[in-house]
């Protein structure tokens, strides 16, 4: 896939000094047990001092961020093979926000001893991937090794040759991979090239974090589509405003802080036009002690042509533009006007019956401008569409120790709603946390469920864009 003249392909955002901070200025941690990188790769004869110093950073490992104590697992060859991949899952978390719409990949490299010789992951799409990171640092102690990685390697072309060719020429004995890639690029293949050399390769180690971590890209490169998040915050009696609209804040501090760390993750944040008119949303990550944040896309939708050009969504600095989603009901006047204050206005479909923007038809053009990942903060409306149109996959429930009253007061769902209890949404894998004083309910929207069930997905087709670069 490649880069959006929209400015919404890989690589789009920089940071917001406006760097491209490709090798993260950050420092291999020492294990406890003892293991180093240190000794394990001499640099090559003539290597300048940056090269070497590349090399270093391209482990990427934040000092305490990574904290794997290989050396306290029973040792047991299972319990070694986890411990390892739990370090190769938090070096690629470590690039959360960064990689879209490439997968979150780390790799940890073993001498033939069991000596942690390199590491690495994948920092954005178009740079190296994590296994050829983690290889080039280990260098010739990988021979007869072991590499760990979170997801299978790559078997084909992209922007950089196959992984499968650095692994194989690099001499490890052993793979361990957390899950198989399931682009259909891949989908095996290289693992089955893997073991044509002779490598022995063992596939499902941490397969359920490895899945978790890389959520948005499943869905997306076997959708086409991105994975839909609907976020919410609400009191204990189902409210999201008092009757006079009043909702600045019902969520407490900490609640927020987590949000916008999920904005720095997903792709895009999406509200409606009346969340505009109500709040003047920012739609900007404003991370917890002034930290470098990368800002979702902001996607408005306005069938009509609503949002004012002095509304904050134009105003505010963004490292990304905004998107108004509209149908050609919106006046041709509004929609030059909100281009030239610097927004991206994309005419969808039309619902037949409302006249309203079709979601649906939203979600395939942000699924074509590689955009893997959406959270929904909208309000009731939108909010029903999407659930209905099975544009969501994971729900995100706030619920504040408040109680607001009020039979007009409004609740995070609008729409028509069901009649049956049968009709009803129903969630999986469901985990509850304290945030604050705020209760998280978080869980995955079970498929075959709802009132639309059975008619949700149709007209998808595979992306089939991993780990291009």
């Amino acid at each position: 896939m490649q880069d959006k003249e929209r400015g919404f392909g890989p690589g789009a955002g920089k940071d917001d000094d406006g760097s491209e901070d490709i090798h993260g200025s950050k420092h291999v941690r020492r294990p406890e047990n003892g293991h180093s990188l240190e000794g394990g790769h001499s640099p090559a004869h003539g290597q300048s001092q940056e090269d070497r110093h590349a090399v270093d950073d391209a482990a990427g490992v934040l000092s305490g961020e990574v904290d794997v104590d290989v050396a306290r697992v029973d040792p047991g060859q299972a319990d070694v093979d986890a411990a390892w991949m739990d370090r190769a899952l938090a070096l690629a978390r470590q690039a959360l926000g960064q990689t879209s719409p490439n997968p979150l990949v780390g790799a940890v490299v073993l001498d033939e001893t069991g000596r942690l010789v390199g590491e690495g992951y994948h920092h954005r799409a178009g740079e190296p991937h994590a296994e050829r990171l983690a290889l080039a640092q280990a260098g010739a102690a990988a021979q007869g090794g072991t590499l760990y990685v979170t997801l299978e390697p790559c078997s084909h072309y992209g922007r950089t040759p196959p992984c499968v060719d650095a692994v194989i020429a690099s001499g490890v004995r052993r793979v361990v991979a957390a899950m198989v890639d399931p682009n259909p690029l891949v989908a095996g293949r290289g693992i089955a090239r893997l073991r044509q050399a002779g490598i022995d390769v063992q596939v499902g180690v941490r397969e359920e974090q490895a899945q978790r971590l890389n959520e948005p890209f499943v869905h997306y490169i076997t959708t086409g589509r991105p994975l839909g998040v609907w976020k919410a915050a609400m009191t204990l009696d189902g409210k999201i405003a008092t009757v006079a609209g009043e909702s600045r804040w019902i969520s407490g501090e900490a609640a927020r802080a987590l949000v916008h760390e999920w904005r720095q993750t997903y792709d895009v944040v999406l509200v409606g036009s009346g969340t505009i008119l109500r709040d003047d949303p920012q739609l900007t990550t404003r991370r917890a002690g002034g930290r470098p944040g990368r800002d979702p896309v902001a996607v408005v939708v306005d069938s009509s042509g609503r949002v004012p050009v002095n509304a904050r969504l134009f105003t505010t600095p963004r490292t990304r533009p905004p998107v108004l989603a509209t149908t050609e009901r919106c006046p041709q006047f509004v929609r030059d006007a909100w281009a030239r204050a610097g927004a991206q206005v994309w005419v969808v479909a039309a619902e037949p019956a409302t006249g309203r923007v079709d979601l649906a038809d939203l979600w395939r053009r942000l699924g074509e401008a590689g955009l893997t990942s959406v959270l929904i903060e909208s309000g009731g409306e939108v909010a029903y569409s999407a659930l209905a149109a099975g544009l969501v996959q994971r729900v995100n429930l706030f619920i504040a120790p408040l109680l607001f009253g009020g039979a007009s007061a409004p609740t995070p769902l609008g729409g028509t709603g069901i009649r049956r209890l049968s009709d009803a949404w129903r969630l999986t894998s469901v985990e509850v946390s304290q945030i604050g004083d705020d209760v998280l309910i978080t869980g995955r929207v079970r498929s075959g469920t709802g009132p639309n069930a059975g008619q949700k997905g149709k007209g998808s087709e595979a992306a089939g864009c991993s780990r291009e670069s």
